[in-house]
């Protein structure tokens, strides 16, 4: 026992000597965030002017947390009148820079993730007595519509009161505006007054001048400010189901979200894993989400209900018609689900694949929908080997959705399974609203109104995606691309509509010549929207491929990313500092990496869960290790398991 306790020991002085420290003598003069959006492209500046009033040098933070679809493309600072610019580099380049200030016991990395939607930006730098510092960064991001709205995302958490405080969002969105409203915990009671919006046609503005005594005094502030969200929510008119083009500077972006259409019947199986680590709240909330989904379905659906382990459990062997008494029997199911075993992936995805491929009917749309929360522990576990049979199984006939629940599940083997087989990766946060969650993501695909969406382009070049498995009520599809003969420029939608085709033509190219006041300094901005759709479409591209195709797809989201100076995965901004201070490097963190917080944080978990489990429950522990939970690597080791 005498090694157990000294590493246990060593292990809660790191946790002790983590803690974040506290602000010295410095105050924060103005906090400005800046955001504009039109065409649906949001670039926000958050500026920051802080002044030392210390009598000796001191080290002044700059922390701000920013979407997670969003890339930064630009971090300046400028301290007594001199200024220090972050510089795009390739990884591999930075990365030089990242290891010594790792080597030294530095934070490396500037940006971490931080939660289900938001990423954690921070640097210091070490400031005269009474002396000034501006620090400016800004981030750029497509807005995405899901379930009818865009939403635009804004942190606020300075640290201090600040008397200068001010957030202002101007929208400009040609077609016109249809509706506008402010959310999040910055739009609460408290501080409701500092908020003032207005709406006239296309244009839009929303203004959050919160004083420094409401920065006290409201619910969660105090001496440390306030800290919270603002949510800007909105929709554009839609006068064409043909879509909605933009041109300027000789680039397009067409948005196609036609309306009127009948929903397309679906067949729906979800693949709910039952394995031994889903126990307690996650099997908890996955009951109560499929029973709220199962009550959404609409009686031309069809539906069925796997569950696994190291066993296939099928509700059915065969989909059933969503009628009342179908679904009240599959609800008395759902109530059983208990969770027991290892993970079988490989078996449970082919069993539903079979199940649509054996009731799959012409006139319907047919998607899979996988759950679960660990690593394959049980019959094929080679990850290579499951996308393998589950692509071949598929063949492109429907999407398969892989819903990944927790921060255990090996994330990028779902994404890229998913990918490969047109659908998408979503992440299933643990906490209290998990279950509307996974009802949230089910809302989003629940209406298929088109399938096999093709768009074609005369007259244009350079094009980001142009085919697409499915369009969804309340979404939209997004194509953008370069202009290459304006006169002969033209557009075509082809898709499926229930069992008839159906085809959009003629969108006419409007140019946004005159833009407002507003987005001078952006004039670009419909060219870095293409640059930034793009990229992220490479990357996801590059994921499912190998060989000279991965290599050449990666070199040309790379040159992009550069070009447009866009942290992304594939680059790092070095962020250069007055002699004698090292550089730091700014990374995009990729979805399931863990901040040193996460890290912490589970490792509380863990020790809280073992001083509560005795010695003769190490069968459990064991099946957690089974199940891939890796932090109990570490005590397995520490506890000598």
């Amino acid at each position: 026992m005498g090694r157990q306790a000294t590493v246990l020991l060593l292990f809660f002085l790191q946790i002790a000597t983590s803690q974040p420290q506290t602000r010295g003598d410095w105050d924060i003069h103005s906090f400005h965030v800046n955001t504009t959006v039109t065409c649906r492209y949001a670039i926000t500046v958050i500026t920051s002017h802080v002044f030392n009033r210390n009598d000796n040098s001191t080290e002044i933070d700059f922390h701000v947390k920013i979407p997670k679809r969003a890339f930064i493309s630009k971090f300046r600072m400028t301290i007594d009148g001199r200024i220090y610019d972050g510089v795009v580099k390739p990884k591999e380049e930075a990365r030089q820079q990242y290891n010594t200030a790792v080597s030294r016991g530095q934070s490396g990395g500037l940006v971490s993730a931080v939660g289900r939607t938001l990423e954690d930006f921070k640097t210091s730098v070490s400031v005269a007595a009474h002396s000034k510092v501006t620090f400016e960064l800004t981030y750029e991001e497509l807005l995405q519509r899901r379930l009818g709205n865009y939403e635009l995302l804004i942190n606020a958490q300075p640290g201090q009161p600040v008397k200068d405080f001010k957030i202002d969002v101007s929208l400009y969105e040609k077609p016109g505006i249809n509706f506008l409203q402010v959310e999040g915990s910055l739009a609460t009671n408290d501080l409701g007054s500092a908020i003032t919006k207005s709406h006239v046609d296309e244009k839009a503005w929303v203004k959050f001048y919160p004083t420094q005594d409401q920065q006290i005094t409201c619910d969660g502030c105090g001496e440390n400010g306030l800290s919270g969200d603002l949510k800007i929510i909105f929709d554009v008119e839609r006068p064409h189901s043909k879509g909605d083009i933009r041109e300027y500077g000789g680039f397009f972006v067409h948005y196609f979200a036609p309306t009127g259409l009948p929903r397309i019947p679906k067949n729906v199986v979800f693949v709910v894993d039952q394995s031994g680590s889903m126990a307690g709240k996650k099997i908890e909330q996955t009951r109560t989400a499929l029973l709220k989904i199962l009550g959404d379905l609409a009686e031309d659906d069809h539906f069925g209900l796997i569950c696994f382990d190291d066993r296939i459990s099928p509700w059915k062997r065969e989909l059933v018609r969503a009628t009342e008494q179908n679904l009240e029997k599959a609800k008395e199911f759902v109530r059983t689900i208990t969770e027991r075993g290892a993970t079988d992936i490989n078996a449970a995805v082919l069993e539903g694949v079979k199940m649509i491929k054996k009731s799959h009917k012409e006139d319907a749309a047919s998607i899979l929908i996988l759950l679960t929360d660990g690593d394959p522990t049980s019959g094929e576990t080679r990850p290579e080997r499951i996308q393998s049979n589950v692509r071949e199984a598929i063949g492109k006939r429907f999407p398969l959705y892989c819903l990944g629940f927790g921060f255990d599940v090996n994330f990028e083997f779902l994404q890229k399974m998913a990918q490969e087989n047109d659908g998408v990766a979503r992440r299933i946060y643990e906490e209290s609203d998990a279950a509307l969650q996974l009802k949230g993501f089910y809302e989003e695909v629940a209406v298929p109104l088109l399938t096999s969406v093709q768009m074609s382009y005369r007259g244009a070049a350079n094009l980001t995606q142009t085919s697409f498995s499915y369009y969804y009520n309340g979404s939209e599809i997004v194509v953008a691309g370069q202009i290459t003969d304006i006169n002969d420029f033209s557009t075509e939608v082809i898709g499926i509509s229930t069992d008839s085709k159906v085809t959009y033509s003629g969108v006419e190219p409007i140019d946004d010549d005159k833009l407002p006041a507003e987005m001078s300094g952006f004039e670009n901005f419909l060219q870095r929207l293409w640059a930034c759709l793009k990229v992220k479409q490479l990357l996801e591209k590059e994921l499912v491929l190998t060989g000279e195709e991965k290599e050449a797809l990666r070199k040309e989201a790379l040159d992009l990313s550069l070009k447009y100076s866009f942290v992304t995965p594939l680059t790092s901004m070095v962020v250069t500092k007055p002699e004698g201070e090292d550089s730091q490097v700014a990374n995009k963190p990729k979805e399931g990496d863990k901040s040193a917080d996460d890290a912490e944080r589970e490792y509380r978990k863990s020790i809280t869960f073992l001083s509560k489990t005795s010695f003769t429950k190490k069968g459990k522990v064991m099946r957690m290790l089974h199940e891939g939970k890796y932090v109990f690597h570490l005590l397995k080791y520490i506890l000598g398991l």
